[in-house]
Parts: C-alpha cells; sequence; structure tokens
C-alpha cells in the first residue's frame, strides 16, 4: 500500500463510511502483496544494444536484418504500413489487429546500403538501417521524416521481462497528437505522457506526427506500461540552425515492435482504421443532447425530461448512472426505485429521448447472485499469479473483475447485455 491508497482509504473511514474504508484498505494492502509476489524486484539488470551488423535475409515484403546482439524484422504491408518488429518479435498475437497481419507487399525489398546498413525499398516508404541499428524512415524521394536511435534493453539478471527503451528524432517543424484521449487536447505539448488506463482515461500508444514534408504514424503494439516523453522541434530563425524534435518511448517489458504509416494525415488515419479496424458508426442519437446523473427514481426521471420540454431544451439520451442497479450489482434494476423500467424506457422513446445504462466492470461479490455465478462458472475473473480470484474495492463494495484478455470472457459478458435491451435501453455507457 502507498501513501495516496492510504490517505484515500482513511478519508473514507473518516467521512463516516467506515465499512468501505476498511475494505478499500484491505483491496489495497491485497494489491500491493500481488504486485509483490506477479511482479518481483528487478535486482541487478545488464544492459543491451543490437550491436553491430553481421548478415540480413531478403523475405517477402522485406526480410530480416540481423546484429551481434538481436534481429530487426521489416515487413510492408500492401497499402504501406511498415512492420518492423525487435529480438524476432511478430505481428502476432495482438489485440489490436483486425483479421490478423495484412498481406505483405511483395515489390518490396531489401537490398545493401550505403555504410555497411540495409534499406527496404516500397512504392510509399523506405526504411534505412543502419549497421548499429538506427532506422530512418523516409519519403520516397529520400526526405527523412523519423530517425530511430538503436534502442536499449535492460535483462534481469535473474530472467524476466526486459524493459526498453527507444529515442527518436523527427522534423523541426513537426507537432505531435495521439496517445489517446486525453484533457489536454489533440495536441501533445512538450511533457511525459503515461501509457496506463487509469493514469488517463483511454491511453494508446498510438501517435501521430504532422510536419510539412509528410505526415506519419506509429504505433507499438504492446500493453505493457509505459511513458512516451516528447519535446517539440524549434525552425531557426535566418541562419540559425533548426533544433528537431524528440521522442522517447519508455516501456517496462513485452515485445519491441511497430507499425509504421506515412502519408497524408487523411491517409494514414485511412491506413491505420483497416489496420486496427474502423470504428463502429454511432447512431445519430448519440451524437445529440445527454443527461445523466444518479436518479432516485422514476418520477425523478420524468420531471427531468418534463423541464427539458418545458424549456424548449433539446434532450436526445438520458443516462442512468451505477445507482439504478439492485444492491450495485450490474445487469439488475433496483425494484424499489425502478419497477416498470420498460415502461418508462417505451415512454422516453415516444418523446425521442433514449436511456441509456451505466455498466462497470466491476462484478460484486453476492454468492447467488446470476452474474456472479454465471462467471466463476465459466472462470471469467482475474487470477493473480497464485490463482486466486483477484478482489478489489468497486463501487458497490468487495468486487471481482472479469479478464477481457479470453475470448470466451468476452464472449460471457457480451451475452450478459441481452437484459439491458430487454430493460428498454438502447446504449450503455461504460464506467
Amino acid at each position: 500500500m502507498n501513501g495516496r491508497d492510504l490517505v484515500r482509504s482513511w478519508g473514507g473511514v473518516g467521512a463516516g463510511r467506515a465499512a468501505r474504508g476498511m475494505r478499500a484498505v484491505r483491496a489495497a494492502w491485497h494489491r500491493r502483496r500481488s504486485d509483490a509476489v506477479g511482479l518481483p524486484p528487478r535486482g541487478a539488470e545488464r544492459a543491451r544494444v543490437p550491436g553491430e551488423v553481421r548478415d540480413a535475409e531478403p523475405q517477402p515484403g522485406g526480410g530480416v536484418i540481423r546484429f551481434a546482439r538481436s534481429e530487426l524484422r521489416i515487413v510492408v504491408a500492401v497499402g504501406g504500413a511498415v512492420f518492423l518488429g525487435w529480438d524476432g518479435a511478430g505481428p502476432e498475437p495482438s489485440y489490436a489487429l483486425a483479421g490478423g497481419p495484412p498481406e505483405v507487399d511483395p515489390r518490396a525489398l531489401l537490398e545493401p546500403d550505403k555504410d555497411g546498413g540495409w534499406r527496404v525499398v516500397a512504392e510509399r516508404v523506405t526504411v534505412a538501417v543502419s549497421r548499429h541499428g538506427a532506422v530512418e524512415i523516409r519519403t520516397p524521394g529520400g526526405l527523412v521524416l523519423r530517425r530511430e536511435l538503436p534502442p536499449r534493453w535492460w535483462e534481469p539478471l535473474g530472467g524476466g521481462a526486459a524493459r526498453w527503451t527507444q529515442r527518436a528524432e523527427v522534423a523541426a517543424d513537426a507537432r505531435f497528437f495521439g496517445l489517446g484521449g486525453r484533457t489536454s487536447g489533440p495536441r501533445l505539448r512538450d511533457g511525459s505522457y503515461r501509457l496506463w488506463n487509469g493514469a488517463v482515461p483511454v491511453a494508446m500508444p498510438v501517435q501521430l506526427v504532422v510536419a510539412d514534408a509528410s505526415a506519419h504514424l506509429v504505433f507499438h503494439d504492446t500493453p505493457w506500461d509505459g511513458t512516451v516523453v516528447l519535446r517539440e522541434g524549434e525552425e531557426g530563425a535566418g541562419s540559425g540552425h533548426d533544433r528537431a524534435g524528440r521522442c522517447e518511448i519508455r516501456m517496462a517489458g513485452g515485445p519491441l515492435r511497430c507499425w509504421v504509416i506515412v502519408g497524408t494525415p487523411a491517409r494514414v488515419l485511412g491506413v491505420w482504421a483497416s489496420l486496427t479496424g474502423a470504428p463502429a458508426l454511432p447512431p445519430a442519437w448519440a451524437l445529440g443532447h445527454q443527461h445523466a446523473r444518479d436518479f432516485a427514481g422514476e418520477q425523478e426521471v420524468r420531471a427531468i425530461v418534463a423541464g427539458y420540454q418545458e424549456r424548449d431544451l433539446p434532450l436526445d439520451a438520458l443516462h442512468l448512472d451505477a445507482g439504478h442497479h439492485d444492491g450495485g450489482r450490474p445487469f439488475s434494476v433496483d425494484p424499489d426505485r425502478f419497477p416498470k423500467l420498460p415502461v418508462l424506457a417505451e415512454e422516453l422513446r415516444r418523446d425521442g429521448v433514449r436511456l441509456v445504462s451505466a455498466v462497470d466492470a466491476a462484478v460484486r461479490v453476492v454468492p447467488g447472485d446470476a452474474v456472479y455465478e454465471g462467471g466463476s462458472a465459466v472462470d471469467a475473473f482475474v487470477r493473480d499469479a497464485s490463482g486466486r480470484t483477484v478482489r478489489g474495492e468497486g463501487r458497490a463494495g468487495e468486487s471481482v473483475f472479469p479478464d477481457f484478455t479470453h475470448a470466451w470472457v468476452r464472449a460471457w459478458w457480451g451475452g450478459l447485455y441481452e437484459e439491458r435491451l430487454e430493460q428498454g435501453f438502447a446504449g450503455f455507457w461504460h464506467g
């Protein structure tokens, strides 16, 4: 347990929520113990760099370049996306790719470059690799868009996943965007950005770099915890020298692999969507005016909607927070506060208002509850390194959490939404 957990937990005790505060203390203590077992101290580490190039092997769409202490796989796909994988990493397994890796471009060729390096030449991009492992992403005309220095790994002497760092330089006029949903806005200013959901609403290891010459997108396909440090470049005034923009990626482990796409911003985003799958098109009402809160019951819902109508204000959707659940259990309805929820939903729909349900991915530990028992029966909940089910403090009390990394868990959880649809909900709000 760290200081923040302790302050938060005892803050709940002091505010009169003693039972919940003590559960938070216990949950934080268990989490720290699980981390101590599953993530032991790294101890002494050995630093490693690729070393000098040894040989290269052409393959369809690119090839493999071998160094003294590593190897780099380069594959160009149809459409121009470039895959770079160190230490034998391939495009799969991946949670990001839609339908598996794309078809390779047979026209891309691996050939010797100057000063003992190698390069892969394709229609829309050239990838040049120096004899020490620096990688340059170039336009077909030879303009360098991104230069990645040789990566560095730190490997525990006792075994385990190696953490790694990769530094890159971009054009002086380049600007950074992406890394998921962040309240600071789409453009990323100088600073450090953590890649971990919870630290930000949605963190994604995807950055879009836009410069006058061209744009490029870089996607590091790894779910590990990491940090991205950015520093914008500066164009020299008059005869002054340009200062290149810099990007440093530090990951706590996992494969060092990424996809790079070059072109106009529109083309880059189009190829990215074809690679990972286009987002589902939301219904028109989901883009309209919405109201969300924890309602006391059906009468308060009707009063809120009537208030909008009296003031001639638009309202397209109304969200019920998790308070409408029965005892904090997901996929349930409090029968006292919402005794006729399907009737209420139909009334609102006739007025052009859709009802949206909050759904938390935290299942309260209640023996006999259909969701808890059903998840236990299919082994759906997250387990720690020792095989025990992980329990934590959810909004409604002690909870377990579905392990969505398994396909059967996603299928089981997806089937639970039938209950929400039967209650008349038109959409879902995932907290």
